[in-house]
């Protein structure tokens, strides 16, 4: 059985391996290449955008969507009989949904109303059944709603299995072995590493191949007003991809120095500025991101003479923010145009810790 919180709800069943799957698994890893990491134009840093959103379904979610499944598979925890069940409004619903279906397994996500309609509209194409739930928890948001209703789902469902990305050991792995390998063998130093932080594989994972390459970079996690994972009050949040109500297992394991906490107001103004100066057509936790680098920049200008070093992903594409983060007329009537109400805040990590 899998070491984490996962999955397998069902009644237990001997454990045997699927070859079957085994193949199709060999077919999807070569759809995989590495991610470019491209070199900014920036003054006061020299700044390198990892473009995760290059992976074939394109997000980073890929990868640890493709690395659970794996390693789900060479356990035996899923056959050609199981149904994934999991609890996302976003990318790793659509890796998920896609590399099922490649493998020919069944897959069930549960999602929001925060949900896009384009993502909205690529699950229904791709899953049989999409779980949507309405009710607001006890926060204000749909995250506890949602896990419940997977826990429902993997009691009704025959052999279902829950990746419960949150505290799956696979996700942080996947980081730290993909993403993290690849800017290891790239970047022969780096300074500052800026990630964002919703589910917390991808910074638990990142953060410790960092530390492990360069001890001396600084590791910034970057969260969004009204998430609690860092200490804030829970609030209602508008742009999927960052952030939690709850505050996840994995970013327990997380190694984080500072925490920047991002007004959304300011990660759709980040959006805008990185499309504008530099070309890249990313997404709201992307914008988040780059308006942290900027933000802390101002507040730690670096030494005169020196250029730090500074890393960040891209973690997916603005396309499906088409008519919510570039949308004028969405951004004025959520934002208005004056400055956002929550103010930023620059803190040591201590919460997670």
């Amino acid at each position: 059985m899998p070491t984490h919180e996962s999955a397998t709800l069902a009644p237990e069943r001997p454990v045997t391996r699927d070859s079957s799957l085994t193949d199709r698994l060999a077919a999807l890893a070569a759809t995989f290449a590495e991610t470019p990491l491209v070199r900014l134009d920036e003054e006061r840093i020299e700044l390198y955008a990892k473009l995760e959103y290059c992976n074939p379904n394109g997000s980073s979610k890929d990868r640890s969507a493709f690395w659970i499944l794996k390693k789900a598979i060479e356990r035996g925890d899923i056959t050609r009989h199981t149904t994934v069940v999991e609890s996302s409004s976003g990318n790793f619903a659509i890796s998920m949904a896609a590399f099922c279906r490649a493998l020919g397994i069944g897959f069930v996500p549960v999602i929001d109303p925060n949900c896009n309609a384009l993502t909205e509209a690529y699950l229904d194409i791709m899953c049989d059944t999409v779980e949507k739930v309405t009710v607001r928890d006890a926060s204000g948001g749909f995250l506890n709603t949602r896990l419940a209703r997977v826990r429902e789902l993997c009691r009704e469902l025959p052999h279902a299995y829950w990746p419960n990305q949150y505290a799956n050991d696979d996700a942080l792995a996947a980081h730290y072995q993909l993403t993290g390998g690849e800017i290891a063998r790239v970047l022969p130093e780096l300074d500052y590493v800026f990630l964002g932080v919703s589910t917390g594989g991808t910074i638990a994972g990142l953060s410790r191949r960092v530390k492990e390459t360069y001890p001396n970079a600084t590791v910034v996690a970057v969260d969004a007003a009204g998430s609690a994972i860092f200490g804030q009050p829970p609030a209602a949040r508008r742009l999927p991809g960052l952030g939690s109500s709850l505050v996840p297992q994995l970013c327990e394991r997380a190694l984080i120095d500072q925490v920047v906490i991002v007004p959304e107001a300011r990660a759709v103004r980040g959006c805008l500025d990185l499309v504008r100066r530099h070309g890249l057509y990313a997404g709201g936790s992307t914008g988040s991101v780059y308006a942290a680098i900027e933000h802390w920049f101002a507040e730690h200008p670096p030494a005169a003479g020196r250029r730090p070093r500074v890393a960040f992903l891209c973690a997916d594409r603005g396309i499906a923010y088409a008519d919510t983060v570039y949308n004028p007329a969405w951004v004025s009537a959520t934002f208005g145009t004056g400055e956002p109400p929550a103010a930023w805040s620059l803190t040591p990590a201590t919460s997670t810790r």
